[in-house]
């Protein structure tokens, strides 16, 4: 059993719909679903008074299923703390979707807007689609962001990708805008597409993957050898890639694996390897 959404009109202002979850909707009937209170901008609602709210029968084998059918670029908090089961959207959806989510799928066949997977410790994310800032990151002030779970995103992300990242895997198959895994303390972030720049700023531990194309390197980071693959997951990403240690300024050990083929203007770095052992490891 599962439980669909449909929204009634395009939202023109914010949509607090943290109570949207498979943990909450399975423990309540249909007519209690529609009763639960949501913000539109300042104003409380009904769920009903915003969604059509119907049972659905599905075959899912991910456990009690909520899908959502809408322009949903206004609601925030989707699949907030959520611990279990799936959630389907289908269409566009706004910030802060899967925030805290501890168990459970989300899966969107649309764009999302920024901090997609906040805070979260463990679950899976895929988005079929563009995403905004801030993906797996923590709070503004906090140091705490992504510790688990999986974020896949088919299409591009902007800036500061697991800022504050501590654990988990994020995987981005199009291109990112600057500072991907700023503030990075463990984890693994791999990038399909180009990056921007400024990878890895202040970067203390973890995994960061570039397999396009960069404009630079940040000096802070020291290059220690050239590796013929990396793992990523249970995956391993045929290279050569750059193998970057850094960022030095936190003196930080994290490593920053850069695409070689693609960033001729890097090989510059290859004199500063001569001397050292060429089965060298950080």
């Amino acid at each position: 059993m599962g439980i669909l959404l449909k929204a009634k009109y395009k939202y023109k202002v914010p949509v607090d719909a943290r109570c949207i979850s498979p943990d909450k909707f399975s423990e309540l009937s249909i007519s209690e679903i529609k009763n639960l209170d949501v913000y539109e901008g300042n104003r409380k609602r009904k769920l009903e008074e915003l969604f059509e709210v119907e049972t659905e029968t599905l075959t899912s084998e991910e456990g009690f299923t909520v899908r959502i059918i809408g322009d949903l670029s206004k609601v925030k908090y989707l699949g907030y703390s959520m611990s279990m089961g799936k959630l389907i959207i289908e269409g566009p959806v706004g910030m802060h979707l899967g925030e805290r989510m501890n168990g459970g799928t989300i899966v969107v066949h649309g764009d999302a807007d920024s901090w997609v997977g906040s805070m979260m410790k463990n679950g899976r994310i895929e988005i079929f689609g563009d995403v905004g800032d801030y993906i797996g990151a923590a709070y503004r002030g906090s140091a705490s962001g992504m510790s688990g779970g999986e974020i896949i995103i088919h299409g591009d992300a902007s800036n500061e990708v697991g800022c504050y990242m501590r654990g988990g895997l994020i995987k981005i198959y199009g291109s990112v805008g600057q500072f991907t895994g700023i503030h990075m303390r463990n984890g693994t972030i791999f990038v399909e597409g180009d990056s921007k720049g400024r990878d890895g700023a202040q970067m203390v531990g973890g995994k960061l993957i570039i397999k396009g194309k960069v404009p630079s390197v940040l000096p802070s980071f020291t290059i220690v050898g050239v590796r013929s693959r990396v793992k990523v997951g249970t995956e391993r990403i045929e290279g050569p890639f750059y193998l970057f240690s850094g960022d030095l300024t936190e003196n930080g050990a994290g490593r920053l694996y850069i695409s070689k083929p693609l960033n001729e203007h890097l090989n510059f770095y290859e004199k500063y390897l001569a001397g050292l052992p060429p089965d060298f490891k950080p």
